[in-house]
């Protein structure tokens, strides 16, 4: 049975965000990774039709926009993201870590599933108000 050691996981930028490094690995039938996003840096507002996915935040703090629900997630959250579900998150007050995994595996790219959604203009504006309110 495979077990990694997290600090030796490749660390590779995101496909949609450059900004944001993910450390992946990749079974049967799911992926995971830790991903670091830097203070305000994300993938805008989108959901995955194909994948379900639970993330865990270790580090920082995530404004995190789940459908119609937002909220400042911090370490220890755990947070389901269920399949054709809107979301995103940025962080706030420096970068966050967290350990997110998806299923089905699909190619191992936790990208791989990525639909923009309408509405990732609004959900930018909530994030700023909300940046301004924890500052």
């Amino acid at each position: 049975m495979p077990f990694y050691k997290i600090a030796e996981l490749q660390e590779n930028p995101s496909a949609v965000n450059p900004e944001m490094f993910v450390k992946t690995t990749v079974g049967e039938f799911m992926k995971a990774g830790i991903v670091t996003k830097p203070e305000g840096e994300g993938p805008p507002l989108h959901m995955h039709p194909n994948e379900e996915q639970f993330t865990l935040v270790l580090e920082g703090k995530l404004h995190f926009v789940l459908g119609d629900e937002e909220r400042i997630c911090e370490r220890g959250d755990l947070i389901h993201i269920p399949r054709f579900t809107n979301h995103r998150s940025r962080s706030i007050g420096g970068s966050a870590v967290f350990f997110t995994v998806k299923s089905p595996a699909g190619d191992g790219n936790l990208d791989q599933d990525y639909n923009r959604a309408e509405g990732a203009e609004d959900a930018e504006r909530r994030y700023e108000e909300a940046k301004r309110k924890n500052s």
